[in-house]
């Protein structure tokens, strides 16, 4: 994969300005999509300004100063994704990558204590060696549990041990996020969910919580961020960047 890619050729998604630099830094392969992830420079550099330019970013980066997920990270391709947590200790910042209702990944701030835990998508279940099953997360992550769960359910991860600390279900009443499709950032309230059968994609029909309208989307673009309520801090302060 090529070190850099143009920048009109970058995601959508992405918070660029098309009219500066012709090239920006591509991500390395790593536990989200392209479509649902931001190289680890344009965080530093382009959202949080930290850095004027790459060799700066560079720096701060190979002195370890910033965390994602708990861990020092110091390639600065690495592809930070959806619901992500990124920490500046030293500064006492922390923030949460979403998306947001223009489709764009933003970064909100967030209290040190909500920093110790990530939500993570249960992708996929399978059985390995000794019967015991394993959650296949939405940021490639692994775990062995025990937890009831099924796919499209939501965990509350905490980021120093891995354990799981509670489960929002995707079910009718639950409250979640699109991440993709033309709905991409709306939050709803799930009101049917119809499963296809065949290979195409189940169908989900949601609720604004903003005005109540319904809409559609596909299964493979929620992600439940509650049940009763919205868990999630979705009120701290946005980092509009470039």
């Amino acid at each position: 994969m090529s070190r850099h890619q143009k920048r009109v050729a970058a995601p959508k998604n992405w918070r660029l300005t098309r009219k500066t630099n012709k090239w920006v830094a591509n991500s390395v392969p790593g536990p989200h999509s392209k479509e649902t992830s931001i190289p680890l420079i344009l965080v530093v550099r382009d959202m949080l300004k930290l850095a004027d330019n790459t060799r700066e970013t560079k720096i701060i980066l190979n002195q370890g100063h910033i965390l994602v997920n708990g861990k020092v990270r110091k390639d600065h391709r690495f592809p930070v994704g959806l619901f992500d947590i990124i920490s500046i200790p030293e500064m006492g910042a922390h923030y949460r990558l979403l998306i947001d209702e223009h489709s764009k990944l933003s970064l909100t701030r967030i209290k040190e204590e909500d920093a110790k835990t990530k939500l993570c998508r249960v992708d996929n279940k399978t059985i390995v060696k000794g019967g015991k099953t394993q959650l296949n997360m939405h940021d490639g992550r692994n775990i062995l549990s025990e937890v009831d769960v099924r796919t499209f359910d939501s965990v509350v991860l905490r980021l120093d041990n891995n354990e799981i600390e509670g489960v929002f279900k995707r079910r009718k009443g639950s409250k979640a996020m699109v991440i993709g499709g033309k709905h991409s950032g709306e939050l709803g309230e799930i009101d049917k969910i119809e499963t296809i059968r065949s290979s195409r994609p189940n169908r989900v029909t949601l609720k604004k919580l903003d005005d109540g309208t319904l809409f559609e989307t596909i299964e493979d673009y929620i992600f439940v961020v509650g049940e009763e309520k919205v868990e999630l801090d979705l009120e701290g302060i946005q980092v509009e960047g470039a």
